[in-house]
């Protein structure tokens, strides 16, 4: 557990150079990671959703390909595709962007459904089907994908299953006035290209090894059920957790304890992850209050919930 914590903290630090003031985001970004999970960055432009994908891939020594989703993409130009050759009388798959370990998919909700769900099966199994072979990604694999929460026009809305395969969703949200100072000055690394790897790609891979093992005792998984059950039957939602969100927060919890030093899980992992593992999972219903018609949306649900489940003692 010391090494994996020191691993952690160097990796974190890190990122941090080129993210600087944000380690509640870079804490997720490593979670998700450690976790084998995909990450989904909802923020306004300019916040650092590149600069994170980018400092997380450079830390590890890790392949890195951004692909910039647009309304006249195609699968293939994202998977790859198979081309005739002439010489070998046969046809040759050629790999798209996704075969790297780090994928920044920006701004993902600009493409067509049909291209947005070419990246299932990348994301569910960590492979590639094409013309009845199957081709295997890189390990680690990780896609985070970005949209911008405030702008709808020329966009396509992933839908819940595709939601439903990203581990985590956060948000960057703006510097504090001191870390905005230091970025005018010059301070922080301009790039995250510039970044040294502190971890290889084996290290990362015995991270994740090492959070799988994490232990779950009998009272700590009663309490992510109950969590989840209370979604399915909140009057706030319309759509409750399923159990891939389930497994989802499982996942991510064991990677948080392995972050903090800890073999074992308590609740505080449960309750710290459940609203960036479930909000995004779950629908959100509008309601009637005293001033008429409102909603609430689904991180507020989950908070609520959060706060009305009892915590094992």
């Amino acid at each position: 557990m010391i090494k994996a914590v020191d691993l952690v903290r160097r990796l974190e630090d890190n990122i941090s150079l080129a993210l600087v003031g944000k380690a509640g985001p870079v804490r997720l970004a490593v979670v998700g990671l450690l976790a084998r999970g995909h990450l989904l960055i909802e923020d306004v432009p300019g916040v650092g959703k590149t600069t994170l994908a980018a400092a997380l891939a450079c830390s590890i020594g890790a392949g890195f390909q951004r692909i910039q989703f647009t309304s006249d993409m195609l699968p293939s130009d994202v998977i790859g595709v198979s081309v005739w050759e002439p010489k070998r009388g046969e046809f040759v798959f050629k790999q798209g962007p996704l075969f790297t370990n780090i994928v920044l998919a920006d701004e993902i909700n600009r493409t067509t459904p049909k291209t947005q769900s070419s990246l299932l099966e990348a994301m569910n199994e960590a492979q590639v089907s094409l013309d009845h072979s199957t081709y295997p990604l890189p390990r680690p694999f990780m896609v985070l994908a970005t949209q911008n929460p405030r702008e709808y026009e020329g966009t396509f809305p992933l839908p819940e299953s595709q939601l439903d395969r990203f581990l985590l969703r956060l948000r960057i949200g703006y510097p504090e006035t001191a870390d905005e100072k230091e970025v005018l000055r010059g301070t922080v690394a301009p790039t995250s290209a510039r970044l040294q790897p502190v971890l290889t790609v084996d290290e990362v891979l015995e991270l994740q090894a090492a959070a799988e093992e994490v232990r779950a005792e009998d009272s700590v998984l009663d309490y992510l059920v109950a969590l989840v059950a209370a979604t399915r039957r909140s009057q706030l939602l319309s759509l409750g957790v399923s159990p891939r969100g389930s497994l989802a927060l499982l996942r991510a919890a064991r990677a948080r304890a392995l972050t903090d030093g800890r073999d074992y899980l308590l609740p505080d992992d449960i309750k710290e992850l459940a609203v960036p593992a479930l909000a995004h999972r779950v629908m959100a219903k509008a309601r009637l209050g005293a001033a008429g018609a409102g909603s609430v949306d689904g991180e507020a649900a989950i908070r609520t919930i959060v706060q009305d489940v009892p915590v094992p003692r």
